[in-house]
């Protein structure tokens, strides 16, 4: 994925004048996404399909979300589904974290594999046709909210508890894959996703949903002093999570999300924490896109996605997979 333009971000007169000279073909794009939605006939899965998604690009913690609520549903029974954005296989195929590489399955598939059964496959019906043969009982799709092909059982939207992302737009004008207002209509349940509980729960309360979501440290390393890394949709969260655990970033490197690490980039790496005298971090994500003989030299921070109430959110689920069913 490109690394997010300047304009994007700014709000200046010169990046409103980039992306107004977009909005056409912003509006084409659009035109496009709904263009492909009314045309295509969604395939219905064996087993119920809990779809977690975003209405932008970048991240907004999909992955560490479907995780935790794969630990809430508890089992083996529920299995994950990814297209394996980054890798160059199509599926669908079983992720074996022992054979399979980043470059082969994408870093989010890794990730899920270490919390259960993770099938990729660019054809997401056939990807749940797959496991469900395999046993699956329940499937979560980490991304896919925009994907027609399959009928979702329960659509599931993270929104970014901070408001507008960048300039609000748009693609290419802005980070936006479709109006969040449209997303929100789509979706079965929303959950505003902050950088603590308290901003969570307060765009949760102002937005009337009861559902907010946190990331938050799971036994990381001992605070030092670093030189962090990273290329996720937004690198500056992870330098904030770790400066707001007591960790002194002697300075950073970030890149594109989803970033494939090339020798010369780790070694410039390598010399930075050199100069600095400060050991290497980086976050789950990017670590497993690290060849084996670099991982040694670099600490992992990993996070968890804390969710307010829990309970509530799985009998909501429940009882949207039971109104489909019925």
């Amino acid at each position: 994925m490109m690394r997010a333009p300047w304009f994007w971000r700014e709000q200046t007169l010169a990046a409103r004048a980039v992306a107004l000279g977009l909005a056409p073909v912003a509006a084409l794009y659009d035109a496009g996404q709904r263009a492909h939605w009314r045309m295509t006939s969604p395939k219905r899965a064996p087993v119920p399909i809990i779809c977690i998604g975003n209405a932008t690009l970048g991240g907004v913690g999909k992955t560490p979300f479907a995780i935790a609520l794969s630990g809430l549903l508890g089992g083996d029974a529920a299995h994950f589904l990814t297209r394996g954005y980054g890798g160059n296989l199509s599926g669908p195929m079983r992720v074996n974290p022992s054979t399979h590489d980043a470059g082969e399955v994408g870093d989010e598939a890794l990730v899920l594999a270490r919390h259960g059964p993770v099938w990729i496959s660019k054809n997401r019906p056939a990807g749940a046709n797959a496991a469900a043969r395999a046993g699956a009982k329940l499937i979560i799709m980490d991304d896919g909210f925009q994907n027609p092909t399959i009928e979702k059982t329960v659509s599931i939207l993270l929104v970014d508890a901070a408001g507008a992302d960048g300039n609000g737009k748009i693609f290419p004008a802005g980070p936006y894959r479709e109006p969040l207002d449209r997303a929100r209509a789509r979706a079965d349940i929303v959950v505003y996703v902050g950088g603590d509980e308290t901003a969570a729960a307060d765009a949760a309360q102002k937005n009337n949903t009861p559902f907010a979501a946190w990331l938050a440290p799971h036994n990381p390393p001992e605070a030092s002093r670093v030189v962090a890394f990273s290329g996720i949709g937004k690198p500056q969260k992870f330098y904030q999570t770790l400066a707001a655990a007591g960790f002194d970033i002697a300075e950073t490197a970030s890149f594109p999300d989803h970033h494939r690490f090339s020798d010369q980039d780790l070694f410039a790496l390598a010399r930075i924490a050199a100069a600095k005298g400060a050991p290497l971090i980086t976050t789950e994500k990017d670590y497993a896109r690290l060849p084996d003989d670099f991982r040694a030299d670099v600490s992992v921070f990993p996070v968890t996605m804390k969710i307010n109430q829990p309970a509530l959110l799985i009998e909501a689920i429940r009882a949207a997979i039971a109104g489909k069913a019925s």
